[in-house]
């Protein structure tokens, strides 16, 4: 029995080495950190990884991210939930991670969502704003920081040149990123927001940008870009699992982090229906918020941990 669990450990400490191979330019702290990130949790050592972001407060506002489960107006109510859940790591703005680093740093890696933007202005040209700096994600001992781009708004070189100096800041201090990268712009349909070759290209515009670890959308079987048709007509694109297999090898072959949004509130079904096709198509993983935060307690508990027994295999 103890050599078989040995070699279990050793595997999945290989499959932890084999993803830090393919930033071996980084510097060790850089490093240490993402090895951090997927070695904490019920995956720890497997490669894959379910976060739990909270940002919802601020980009959509506290009723409509926290009255289906009034706890959850509690910042100490969420990074609880994932520890119990036994997720990877946890991600909010500053003001909810000011108010439980001193529980959780250390116990439970924390991600320092370094933008933001609220939802009381115009959707049309979208562009957050930097709300916190590396200095707050190291004074917070956090893991990571996290920051959101909008390819397709008119502002998105400005924030390609922000998260270029915040990134080459974070990196000096061993703190690897975490991109939101959600396609979005006047010039967008809705439908093209979740389009294969817009989330695809989304993905691939983080990774250029530097990004360790890519958090986008699940795509839809739409194309979106008259330009892109004809290079997609071989791609398979019938299946969810073909589809995150698609976004991954945009994202320099599989050879950066991939994570997938859980998007709008859905039943528990559906949900897992898409985890198994994150799974499935090599997706690393999940980022998972008012799925969880929105149901009970113990449901999101269970629910989380359904989700990490797929992701685990």
């Amino acid at each position: 029995m103890l050599a078989a669990q040995l070699q279990l450990e050793s595997i999945m400490s290989q499959a932890v080495e084999r993803i830090l191979s393919n930033y071996a330019g980084e510097n060790p702290g850089v490093i240490g950190n993402l090895r951090r990130l997927m070695n904490t949790g019920t995956l720890a050592g497997t490669g894959s990884l379910v976060i739990l972001p909270v940002d919802q407060g601020f980009e959509h506002g506290p009723a409509r991210s926290f009255a289906p489960n009034v706890e959850g107006y509690d910042p100490s109510y969420h990074p609880k939930l994932a520890i119990e859940a036994g997720c990877n790591a946890y991600a909010a703005p500053l003001g909810f991670m000011e108010a439980v680093a001193h529980e959780y740093a250390g116990k439970l890696p924390l991600i320092l969502k370094v933008n933001n933007s609220d939802s009381l202005g115009g959707p049309d040209q979208p562009y957050s704003a930097v709300t916190s700096a590396v200095n707050d994600a190291l004074r917070l001992g956090c893991t990571a920081i996290g920051f959101t781009i909008y390819p397709g708004s008119s502002y998105r070189n400005d924030m390609y040149g922000e998260i270029r100096d915040m990134m080459s800041e974070a990196r000096e201090v061993g703190l690897p990123t975490v991109m939101w990268s959600y396609p979005r712009g006047a010039t967008m349909s809705k439908s093209g927001e979740t389009a294969l070759d817009v989330v695809a290209y989304a993905a691939h515009i983080a990774c250029q940008l530097g990004a360790h670890i890519v958090k986008v959308k699940l795509p839809t079987d739409h194309i979106e870009q008259d330009a892109a048709k004809k290079s997609y007509e071989g791609v398979e694109k019938a299946t969810l699992a073909d589809r995150v297999r698609h976004v991954m090898k945009a994202s320099f072959n599989g050879k950066r982090i991939v994570i997938f949004s859980g998007g709008v509130s859905k039943g528990t079904d559906e949900v897992l229906e898409e985890i198994r096709a994150i799974k499935a198509g090599g997706g690393n993983g999940s980022i998972m918020g008012r799925n969880s935060f929105q149901r009970s307690k113990a449901d999101g508990t269970k629910l989380l941990q359904d989700v990490i027994k797929i992701m685990k295999g």
